[in-house]
């Protein structure tokens, strides 16, 4: 038995909202993967620059309680991440590792100072920062010389610089196609039932009639998208979260909370001013000209 028209139709209108469904999906997912790389992208350069730090080397005969009142000082500093202490039996061992020998058994005594090595904030490793850091560490009195490797944090900053100009570059020509794609794929949704459209203008409907029904589909097309989109990003974070382990941390999860959210409210923002847009072409539109 064939189908009456009416059921023909209905199924009609149902595909073409599944297929633009999945279109905005991906888009979505798509823009979700972008976010995820911006958002870990900065928490990387984050973590490469509070490797820069200073080590300071303490005076000679320094007593323990001038070490451990040191400490705490930059320990409560603003610009301090973390310290930790290096006393000269540590030190040996640990250059020795790295020379693959024994140096004290050569020179016969530990040519090595006590040290104090300071990691720092991200925010205060830039050049200037550091400058001045290394006047203020200069300044303390249990402080016998700073040291930092300048040439390195210069190459460090430069390159940073460079790769967070060309992804944001990459990330806005992204963003501007993703948001194209998703306005195509709801004026084609919309194009679909432009006779509809021009129907219930003949009878009457007032404009705002008209748009209701298209913005509450879009609405639900674009909960329903990023719903999908968040649930693939999330299934790809658990999938590979022993390869982005560094990446994924409990430190990233707000930030990676607000990707989700953003999903949802690009998804959300983009169905609806793009079905709003979509619709007041066609209700504009003459009879006629809806054949071409």
């Amino acid at each position: 038995m064939k189908e009456t028209k009416p059921k023909r139709l209905k199924k009609r209108i149902f595909k073409s909202w599944i297929t633009s469904l999945i279109s905005i999906s991906l888009v979505l997912t798509m823009l979700g993967f972008l976010g995820m790389i911006i958002v870990n992208g900065s928490q990387l350069s984050d973590y490469v620059r509070e490797k820069i730090g200073f080590t300071l080397i303490l005076n000679e005969n320094i007593k323990p309680a001038e070490i451990k009142k040191l400490q705490e000082k930059l320990n409560k500093s603003s610009y301090v991440k973390s310290t930790r202490y290096i006393d000269k039996e540590t030190a040996s061992k640990e250059l020795t590792e790295q020379l693959g020998e024994d140096f004290t058994g050569f020179l016969g005594y530990n040519p090595l100072f006590e040290s104090i090595e300071v990691k720092l904030f991200a925010n205060y490793t830039n050049a200037d920062s550091l400058q001045i850091l290394e006047k203020v560490f200069h300044s303390y009195p249990q402080v016998d010389e700073v040291y930092y490797q300048k040439d390195l944090v210069l190459i460090i900053n430069q390159n940073i610089k460079k790769i967070t100009f060309f992804v944001l570059i990459i990330s806005a020509l992204l963003t501007i196609i993703f948001v194209a794609l998703i306005n195509n794929t709801i004026r084609i949704s919309v194009y679909s039932q432009r006779f509809t459209i021009n129907t219930m203008q003949m009878v009457g409907a007032s404009n705002w009639f008209i748009r209701k029904p298209f913005l509450k589909q879009s609405m639900q097309m674009g909960i329903f998208g990023s719903i999908i989109a968040n649930s693939i990003l999330l299934a790809g974070i658990y999938l590979y979260r022993k390869e982005l382990q560094g990446l994924i941390s409990s430190e990233v999860i707000y930030p990676t909370g607000v990707v989700f959210t953003a999903v949802l409210i690009l998804g959300l923002l983009f169905s609806i001013l793009s079905t709003f847009f979509a619709v007041n072409k066609f209700l504009r539109m003459k009879f006629d000209e809806m054949f071409y």
